[in-house]
């Protein structure tokens, strides 16, 4: 099978976007309701070309439904989404073939080989996958030895990364990975973040939603944190991290502490494990003295100190709880 002339061509468009930066992927009013549930409210979101872009929330939070309305699976209740200009409604065909999807779930037929499984995707974009560009995703992906082995016998690592090949063999210029590395093991991980750099790295825009903090840490240029359909956070990682660089103290207790004394809960202190840590965290350029000295005053048996800096996963869940991180905590 040969691209019709007709189709759309997509390289001269990226070049467009790399001259005059404007977004890859716009949404604007988007909101989704599904009968009474509102999955998604009014989410305004500008998607830069050549970045990866980390979306977080916990489940539900209307992750997988933003991205099946830009990848043309869903269709928004209210406002627009578009795809390298082009509206994902009116100009579907232009928009679905500019985008690669990994969903979450695996979805391929278990009769074909790996091999077979990629041409048939790339079929149906109307491409013929050349053979350097199979041996490509093969090598990148660690699927060559599996070749010629039926989807069936995969185990369920090489099956998440054939998702991954399917989704790459038009060479779309916007890729989404939802839950890319989820239940693969650690050594697959690296692999494959040393993977989505390079793609980075030849101009692909990338979107990721994962459960792994970590994962989006090491990853993301930019991120945008959701919950229950609300846009919540959209800013640049480093800045973020910046912006609330604080400090977590948390000290160990020889026993466990029955409550917390009240100089410690007024400095934001919070009992866990058990009651056997006491733990304070403190904005930039805070100290923990007056946490220490509160320690000592109430007598409790200290077993071990420790600090350790905020990372983006301590953000991540302080704005799910509604806080500012390092809200209240020790100055």
């Amino acid at each position: 099978m040969t691209v019709s002339r007709s189709r759309p061509r997509l390289r001269p468009e990226i070049g467009y976007i790399a001259r005059v930066a404007d977004p890859v992927v716009s949404l604007s009013g988007v909101s989704k309701r599904f009968g009474g549930v509102e999955a998604l409210r009014t989410v305004d979101l500008d998607i830069r070309a050549g970045e990866i872009f980390a979306l977080l929330g916990p489940n539900g939070a209307g992750k997988t439904t933003l991205i099946g309305i830009v990848a043309g699976l869903l269709r928004a209740t209210e406002g627009t989404a578009r795809v390298l200009g082009r509206d994902v409604v009116s100009d579907y065909r232009f928009t679905r073939r500019a985008v690669g999807l990994v969903p979450q779930e695996i979805n391929f037929d278990p009769f074909f080989t790996v091999e077979e499984t990629l041409h048939i995707q790339a079929g149906y974009f109307g491409v013929r996958l050349r053979e350097e560009r199979l041996d490509e995703i093969l090598d990148a992906l660690d699927l060559r030895s599996k070749r010629r082995a039926n989807t069936r016998a995969l185990s369920g690592g090489m099956k998440r990364r054939l998702l991954i090949g399917k989704a790459l063999v038009h060479e779309p210029p916007v890729l989404f990975l939802d839950e890319p590395t989820a239940g693969v093991d650690v050594q697959l991980r690296q692999s494959l973040w040393s993977y989505v750099r390079a793609l980075r790295a030849r101009g692909t825009t990338i979107v990721l939603t994962t459960h792994y903090l970590d994962e989006a840490e090491e990853l993301a240029d930019r991120v945008g944190v959701i919950n229950r359909g609300q846009l919540l956070l959209v800013e640049d990682k480093e800045a973020l991290l910046r912006r609330y660089a604080g400090k977590t103290l948390r000290v160990a207790l020889a026993e466990p502490a029955a409550s917390l004394p009240g100089p410690l809960a007024a400095l934001g202190g919070r009992l866990e494990d058990g009651g056997l840590t006491v733990a304070v965290t403190t904005g930039p350029g805070g100290s923990f003295g007056p946490a220490l000295a509160a320690v000592a005053a109430a007598g409790l048996p200290v077993k071990d100190v420790e600090t350790a800096r905020m990372r983006l996963e301590d953000i991540f869940v302080s704005l799910l709880r509604g806080e500012r991180p390092g809200e209240g905590a020790a100055r």
